[in-house]
């Protein structure tokens, strides 16, 4: 799959009119927009974004420099009840260090038709909340008061922050449909930027240049005995850009079951500071292409230079590699002795936040901090290791050259069996299983002269989860069993994900309520914490309504509570890729004791369905050894990802695996 092609293929691309945008400005809500009931291109929509407007510039003054000031104002109709989440808005920002942003809210208000004319009613302070959300982050939020059905608010937000190297990123398309959108950035031409649209939408794009001067005040201090301060002033010009984009009548983003990240489809814009030429000094290249992003990257010192470190773990970590001959081995001691030093504190970043020593010392830190500390830790041990940036499926997929393409990082091994991928921040990972989050496609591996090259994050290796199932069926219906299921890599992985800091009383009963209301007793499982061995359940099972008996005959679904009763893929048209996260195969043996005095009057006949280019088979095989029935099932998908060209195939592939699953074994009385 082209991911180039899925990213940027146009599906149909709007044009509109930039005079259109001069209709649209705070306070002037019309009786016609209210008195709409439904949207006009979509009756089903909650809510609607009737306009909304940004300006990004680039500003000066004297006391910070060049700034960015951002103005956003929205307007929203309310269709429905479920669009009164609508009502309540917010704006995340930064609060670290120089990317720490101001939020304000102003011109917020709430509109309503009352006898024929508008209601405007205006957010006090009490709907306007504070809060932060961890050291890094704040959040602004805003609640309208008086919303109903019909309902019209609009709200304006300024951010401003020193940090220039990101403007902040603009979404064209929402849950909702968006009626019109607009943004504008304002940039001094001793900056440029990367510009990345994504999505299948694309936008009208106006770039016109414009004159602009700096005034400076400048003070100088004269004399000996008596001072005096004059005051002069300068004048610097330079050119402006002014680049516009506009989309109008953009449909809502459809919810579809199987998406990685719905925001890497999204109609959106990204810019990201690329280059500096300032007048009279060499021009700072920031990140071109991927070698230069990862240069970049390497040359931080919450990075690069944290590798080097290496005199606060040599001592816990030599005893333990004096013993140790193969890559292999080192690798579980080194990825064994991260994990039980330093926890996870739930905070990304491929850049450290304590560094390592500190993290080290007290046993927690971010992501940067644990998985630069193994890098250097697999250093130390004599492999070949370095590591991998990496953006994590909430982060989005890293198409585009830019730093903030990643938010993670992993490291990796080259071992004469290939390569071998670690994360020390999940205690449930192993060698090339990493969390779930990670699975995203690619990464960027970093060496330490700076070069670098991309790396496949997809699992290629299929997962398995092979369940063993036995069960004799009573004259009267009443089902009783054994079960034993055994789960391999990513499978076993979510196992122990799901066992973790549950009571064993509380997990089975899911467990039970999951599976038709049976009633579980003797239950164990092996293998829980040696993350290299598949787990294994085992237990005895016992219900009453897994079956149905009429007329003296016996219907019976052979899979019982394991079988795929819905095709989640029902959509004519898919807009997305289907992401499994990684490949997998599903295998039920399933021995079955026929009551005595019955027989089978019907039984499902043998299918093999099989998707082109290797993509998937579906096995299902049925016999009957006197008053024994032997069935075997398999499902295998052996691609992670599934792409739109293959959706046809793979709707009709689990239409046909469905349609087996469900069939009944009829039982007749001899």
């Amino acid at each position: 799959m082209k991911i180039a092609k899925l990213l940027s293929s146009t599906l149909f691309l709007l044009l509109a009119t930039f005079v259109s945008a001069q209709d649209l400005k705070l306070g002037k809500v019309s009786i016609a927009e209210l008195e709409q009931k439904t949207h006009p291109k979509d009756s089903a929509a909650t809510a609607a974004i009737l306009y909304k407007r940004g300006n990004a510039r680039i500003e000066f003054n004297e006391t910070d420099g060049f700034i960015l000031a951002t103005d956003v104002e929205t307007r929203i109709k309310i269709y429905k009840k479920d669009g009164y989440e609508y009502a309540n808005q917010q704006v995340a920002y930064y609060l670290d260090g120089n990317s720490r942003e101001m939020v304000t809210f102003s011109d917020a208000y709430t509109y309503n038709l009352l006898n024929g004319k508008v209601e405007k009613v205006k957010v006090k302070s009490d709907g306007f909340f504070d809060e932060e959300v961890n050291k890094y982050r704040g959040r602004k939020k805003i609640a309208f008061p008086n919303v109903k059905e019909g309902s019209i608010i609009e709200y304006k937000y300024t951010v401003r922050t020193k940090n220039i190297g990101w403007m902040p990123d603009w979404e064209f398309q929402e849950e909702i449909p968006v009626n019109f959108s607009q943004f504008s950035t304002f940039v001094p031409e001793y900056y440029v930027f990367n510009i990345r649209q994504k999505g299948y939408i694309f936008p009208k794009v106006l770039v016109e240049k414009n004159n602009k001067s700096i005034m400076f005040t400048e003070k100088e201090r004269e004399g000996f005995y008596v001072v005096q301060t004059n005051f002069s002033t300068s004048k610097v010009d330079y050119l402006e850009t002014k680049t516009t984009y506009l989309l109008e009548n953009i449909p809502a983003m459809k919810s579809e079951d199987f998406v990685n990240n719905i925001n890497n489809y999204r109609a959106s814009l990204e810019q990201e500071l690329s280059m500096i030429k300032y007048p009279n000094a060499p021009i700072k290249v920031l990140s071109h292409d991927w070698e230069s992003v990862a240069k970049t990257i390497y040359d931080l010192d919450s990075f690069g230079s944290e590798l080097n470190k290496t005199g606060y773990f040599e001592d816990d970590l030599k005893p333990l590699l004096a013993n140790a001959k193969t890559p292999e081995e080192k690798i579980l001691i080194v990825l064994n002795l991260a994990k039980s030093k330093v926890k996870w504190n739930d905070f990304m970043g491929y850049g450290t936040d304590k560094g390592v020593r500190k993290a080290y010392k007290e046993g927690s830190g971010n992501i940067g901090d644990i998985n630069l500390m193994l890098t250097a830790m697999l250093r130390y041990s004599g492999l070949d290791a370095n590591p991998v940036l990496v953006s994590t499926r909430s982060n989005g997929i890293s198409i585009f050259p830019n730093r903030t393409a990643f938010n993670y990082v992993i490291a990796e091994v080259e071992t004469p069996a290939g390569k071998v991928l670690l994360d020390a921040s999940d205690k449930f990972s192993a060698p090339n299983i990493l969390p779930v989050r990670t699975l995203n496609w690619h990464g960027r591996l970093i060496r330490k002269d700076g070069t670098s090259e991309d790396i496949d994050l997809i699992p290629r290796k299929n997962s398995n989860d092979i369940v063993f199932m036995s069960y004799d069926i009573a004259p009267e219906g009443k089902i009783t069993g054994k079960i034993r299921r055994q789960c391999t890599d990513y499978n076993a992985f979510q196992t122990r994900m799901s066992l973790e800091g549950v009571k064993e009383e509380e997990y089975l009963e899911k467990l039970e309520n999951k599976n038709r209301k049976i009633e579980i007793s003797d239950y164990s499982r092996n293998n829980v914490k040696d993350i290299l061995l598949p787990t294994i359940e085992t237990y005895s099972f016992a219900g009453n309504d897994l079956c149905e008996v009429i007329g003296g005959k016996i219907y019976i679904n052979p899979l019982l509570f394991f079988a795929n009763e819905k095709n989640p893929f029902k959509q004519e048209v898919r807009e997305y890729p289907v992401d499994f996260g990684f490949p997998f195969l599903d295998k039920f043996n399933v021995t079955i004791k026929i009551p005595e005095g019955f027989t089978v009057e019907t039984l499902p006949t043998p299918s093999a369905i099989n998707m082109e280019d290797n993509v998937g088979s579906f096995k299902f095989n049925i016999a009957v050894n006197e008053d024994v029935l032997q069935l075997t099932v398999v499902n295998q998908i052996n691609e992670a990802i599934i792409s739109t060209e293959q959706y046809d195939m793979l709707k009709e592939y689990y239409k046909g695996l469905v349609a087996k699953q469900t069939e009944k074994i009829v039982l007749k009385r001899i």
